[in-house]
């Protein structure tokens, strides 16, 4: 039945969100919303997987504003736990749009930044909270807010909450919020350690998959270009920009010097329509780039995967992965900047030799080969230096070390190779 549903009036929702929605300009459900909001107005808990983009986040937000209906009491009743400050903010955002015409009160508590301002939202009391697990234990253990009438438990992006290590925060928070509660988990991926991990803490989940695990969005057009290096992923950056119409692009590495090179590159050869985001940068420098960012001021964001998930920019042209990302779910995650809201997109991806190893686990688990393109004859093919050579190599000994313990290496071989050609040397002599 839920499948079936057109429109958000055919929801149990009240006036004041469907006047919210409205103004959103949200038109019809989404395939997540159509599934999982019958199912937490009706008390479930829930273990929701769906490709980021597609509005899980209205997914559990408008649900949970209709159960909260209006300011009640001085403690919160719920809480939405996020792995990044970003994220948190964007959730929390929404959560402003979503309950305009209400009366409930809710603020994001994060890591990052004072928290003297975060701690006086909470004066004249609280009904949801969106928070990184540091950031509440921290005001928690201030005694900021009490815990005991949180009713509803929402985890957000749950496989980056437990490989960001967060589980013993988790754990901590769960020993000291009520038992009795409903419990939503949501992410784009989830595998199969993340299931077992949520076992913990989730009685019967309804599973809600509009997808398959880890897949990518059919509106995103993806392709892979081979670069041996550094030097020539530049070139490749700097062709792209001037024969294409890049109108909104983010860039995703995986250093932060990578980050501020490619970023004062592009900020002196193309354009000064540029800005910076990794983990170096104080929360206000990223919360003012992210800003400029959304609001078309600022053409290009240069990022870390701190900003993978959590940036909700509409209408977001292209996404380029300069730096193959290591862990393979952040795949989905980065492209899934573009494409969204049915709009199309296109995700590009530079690989050199060693990042190779990693295309293909990539394309494991989202299920579907990457175009290969081939690079242009105008892009300059830089040759290696020797010392980003060695440094390939070792990690192509590492990662294959990983896959076979047997294997020794090329390092190894080559210096098998040394000693038996000295000791002919010396039989000669």
């Amino acid at each position: 039945m839920a499948n079936n549903v057109e429109s958000f009036s055919d929801f149990k929702l009240n006036k004041q969100i469907l006047n919210a929605i409205k103004d959103a300009g949200y038109e019809h459900p989404t395939p997540i919303q159509q599934k999982a909001i019958p199912l937490v107005l009706a008390g479930h808990d829930i273990m929701g997987i769906a490709q980021t983009g597609t509005g899980k986040t209205a997914a559990f937000v408008l649900p949970l504003l209709m159960k909260l209906k209006y300011a009640q009491g001085d403690a919160p009743r719920a809480m939405i736990l996020a792995p990044t400050r970003e994220l948190a903010i964007q959730i929390e955002e929404n959560v402003k749009k979503y309950a305009t015409y209400m009366e409930i009160r809710h603020t994001a508590i994060y890591g990052g930044t004072g928290a003297k301002v975060q701690i006086e939202a909470f004066e004249n009391g609280m009904d949801l909270i969106v928070a990184t697990p540091g950031r509440f234990m921290d005001l928690y253990r201030k005694q900021v807010f009490k815990t005991k009438e949180i009713k509803t438990l929402i985890i957000d992006e749950a496989d980056k909450m437990m490989d960001m290590g967060f589980m013993p925060q988790i754990r901590q928070i769960l020993e000291i919020i009520p038992v009795k509660r409903q419990n939503l988990l949501f992410s784009a991926t989830m595998p199969e350690s993340v299931i077992k991990l949520s076992e913990e803490f989730l009685e019967f989940p309804e599973k809600v998959e509009v997808s398959p695990q880890s897949s990518t969005v059919d509106t995103i057009d993806q392709a892979l270009y081979y670069l041996p290096n550094f030097k020539s992923k530049i070139n490749m950056l700097d062709h792209l920009f001037e024969n294409e119409d890049f109108s909104r692009v983010i860039i995703f590495v995986k250093t932060k010097t990578n980050a501020d090179n490619i970023y004062k590159f592009i900020e002196r050869k193309i354009t000064k329509s540029v800005k910076v985001i990794h983990g170096n940068k104080a929360q206000n420098t990223r919360l003012n780039s992210i800003d400029s960012f959304k609001e078309g001021e600022t053409r290009i964001l240069v990022a870390t995967d701190v900003a993978a998930r959590g940036l909700d920019v509409s209408l977001v042209s292209h996404v380029i992965n300069f730096d193959v990302p290591l862990i393979y779910e952040d795949y989905v995650h980065r492209i899934g900047r573009t494409g969204r809201a049915n709009n199309k997109g296109i995700a590009l991806t530079f690989c050199n030799q060693a990042e190779k190893y990693h295309i293909d686990k990539i394309e494991q688990l989202i299920g579907r080969s990457i175009e290969v393109v081939p690079v242009p004859p105008e892009v300059t093919i830089e040759k290696t230096p020797f010392v980003e050579q060695q440094v390939m190599l070792r990690e192509l000994d590492f990662l294959k070390k990983k896959d076979d313990p047997e294997y020794k290496g090329a390092f190894h071989d080559k210096k098998q190779r040394i000693p038996t050609a000295k000791k002919k040397q010396s039989k000669r002599k």
